[in-house]
């Protein structure tokens, strides 16, 4: 149906089988009064399609510019660049249009984007890096803030920084979408005279979908490839066919578990020919395009987050959820972030399983049990409140954010904790006693990393060492891979000893990776161990399968940093003078003098 009273140079349907659609002329009065509106709608309501397109036959956008003006974007953010270029394809090619010429996305190392377009998407991160160069987003009349219940870093940062130029850009339209019920708490962030910003709900296009608890006790022949490949079984017997999504924490997983699924499929004739494809952000073109091809055969797909509420992928009738995310979060103990698995909120648990309930009635197998479940967490922690402030501090410094004590967070840090970001960068070198960013500070705020990590890396490049402290630093930055369990102590004790270093902990770390290495075989004429004779040698030295995994992932992320900024890895190793002065640098609140006579250590802070 094409809206005639707004009409523009463009045909613009609404595709009456989504629900956005049909609440289209609210959505469109709620913008007309008022700067800012929330929309709140679970996935599969149509929200991201069609509010850009709303948006357009409001009159809003370049394309609607009178004679004369210029004309200004309509924005649209996403929290990940494969949904940006996703949705921005979608709706080019609802609106007829050759993708860029109205519609285009902008993202890191990809523009899509002519210069007389009208919808720019975009990542959170593409918008926050404009406010450097143009502060009140002068370049927009609409800003589309999407996925907002993701409360990242990005979106926090835009959501604050959005309520502090609001009163100076009166003209500007702001659309903040959330898929989950916890939309009052944007509303009174852009609270105004008038009261909160209306919240305008819209149901998603949901069948039934029916929950079936499969928890698993993981064993050394049984584990989450066997659960979920059992889970597949069970929703294909009898011959049923119907796409399957699986969810899984992490890319490593994804590529183990299709590899798994592919041979155990190859024995039964009815699922020889399923095909089974990743999904993850890092995927290429190629790679995403086929996830949204039409097929006639039976299809699983293995995604990450990406696909609980970003991404909408077609045909789904089965849902199979892990119940596990990759997740950062800081350590109080070790004052460092770790890229942890856990286990996700009820709200990301309960996107997920939405997402087989679109196109008929829906089955969700849930590798965990309901009491699992009903202890979980509401909602997903927002990402501020599981960082390093010290990372947090030194983002808004390089953005020009202000201080973090005034800025209008949706839920502020506590001072404590702020007070504690401050300290450490003050210790890393990277503030002056005015708390403004030093060489060392603006260095380490171009590094995507945790600040101490970074710190080491940096001292790391000058020294000579960066081949040992990439290794040493990554295995800081996710849970120890030795276990030692409670009834095996001893034996876990005496399976490690061949890691220790009298000198150092951190040499012991260079002994443990070079073992994991040299453990698999196949270097020369050695004979390379199968993955099950590789994964049974690791259980018997009690070496974490997983945590392995998450130690190779992190040091392969910080690989990446090193060669994107063209350091040169050291040859040579380094000596114990050059690895443990990189260290200490990022280290120096860990640093204790023992005390005589006594089993304790005087903190470099005054604490024993």
């Amino acid at each position: 149906m094409t809206d005639a009273a707004h009409p523009t140079p463009l045909q613009i349907d609404f595709p009456e089988g989504l629900p956005v659609s049909s609440r289209r002329d609210e959505i469109m009065a709620a913008m007309a009064q008022h700067q800012v509106i929330i929309v709140c709608g679970e996935t599969g309501s149509g929200k991201t399609t069609q509010l850009p397109k709303i948006a357009l036959a409001l009159g809003r956008g370049r394309l609607n510019a009178k004679p004369g003006e210029k004309g200004r974007l309509i924005g649209h953010t996403q929290p990940r660049r494969i949904a940006a270029s996703w949705v921005a394809k979608r709706i080019a090619e609802e609106l007829k249009t050759p993708l860029g010429e109205v519609v285009g996305f902008k993202v890191r190392f990809q523009d899509r984007l002519s210069k007389n377009a009208s919808v720019k998407l975009m990542t959170d991160g593409i918008l926050l890096a404009e406010t450097q160069t143009d502060p009140l987003l002068q370049a927009y009349d609409t800003l589309i803030i999407d996925e907002a219940h993701e409360r990242s870093l990005n979106i926090d940062f835009l959501l604050g920084y959005l309520r502090q130029i609001l009163p100076r850009r009166p003209d500007l339209k702001i659309v903040v979408t959330s898929a989950t019920i916890d939309a009052d708490r944007f509303a009174k962030h852009f609270a105004s005279r008038n009261g909160p910003a209306p919240v305008i709900m819209v149901s998603g296009r949901t069948f039934p979908v029916e929950q079936r608890y499969r928890p698993f006790e993981e064993t050394r022949d049984y584990g989450l490839n066997e659960a979920m490949a059992d889970g597949v079984d069970e929703l294909w017997q009898g011959g049923a066919g119907g796409d399957i999504l699986i969810f899984l924490p992490g890319e490593r997983e994804i590529r183990e578990a299709a590899d798994h699924l592919r041979k155990h499929l190859a024995h039964q004739p009815l699922t020889r020919n399923a095909e089974v494809l990743p999904l993850f952000a890092r995927l290429s073109q190629a790679e995403q395009d086929r996830i949204f091809e039409a097929s006639n055969g039976r299809r699983i797909v293995l995604a990450t987050n990406v696909a609980e509420t970003s991404l909408t992928v077609p045909g789904i009738r089965y849902v199979i959820d892990a119940g596990t995310a990759r997740v950062k979060r800081y350590s109080l103990r070790s004052k460092v972030e770790q890229l942890m698995v856990e286990p996700i909120s009820q709200a990301a648990a309960n996107q997920r399983a939405g997402r087989c309930g679109r196109v008929a009635n829906g089955i969700c197998i849930r590798l965990y049990d309901d009491q699992d479940f009903a202890g979980r967490p509401r909602f997903t922690d927002p990402e501020i409140l599981r960082s390093s402030l010290a990372g947090v501090i030194l983002r808004m410094k390089s953005l020009h954010l202000g201080v973090v004590e005034d800025f209008p967070f949706i839920e502020a840090p506590s001072k404590r904790a702020i007070a504690d970001g401050y300290q450490l960068l003050a210790e890393l070198g990277a503030v002056d006693d005015d708390n403004e960013l030093t060489p060392i500070g603006k260095e380490l705020a171009r590094l995507p990393l945790d600040p101490r990590v970074g710190r080491m890396i940096l001292e790391a490049r000058g020294r000579e060492a960066l081949d040992e402290v990439l290794v040493i630093a990554s295995a800081m930055s996710v849970q120890d891979v030795r276990d030692r369990p409670m009834d095996a102590q001893a034996q876990a004790d005496q399976a490690h000893a061949k890691f220790d270093d009298d000198k150092s902990e951190f040499t012991g770390y260079l002994k443990l990776w070079k073992w994991i290495h040299d453990a698999r075989g196949g270097h020369g004429t050695d004979h390379k161990l199968s993955n099950r004779q590789y994964e049974q040698l690791l259980r018997q030295n009690f070496i974490n399968i997983r945590r392995v995994r998450e130690w190779r992932d992190t040091h392969t992320q910080l690989l990446t940093v090193v060669a994107e900024h063209k350091w040169r890895i050291n040859a040579k190793p380094a000596s114990y003078e050059q690895l443990h002065l990189s260290m200490l640098s990022g280290l120096l609140g860990n640093v204790g003098d023992k005390l005589e006579d006594e089993e304790a250590y005087l903190g470099a802070r005054g604490g024993c």
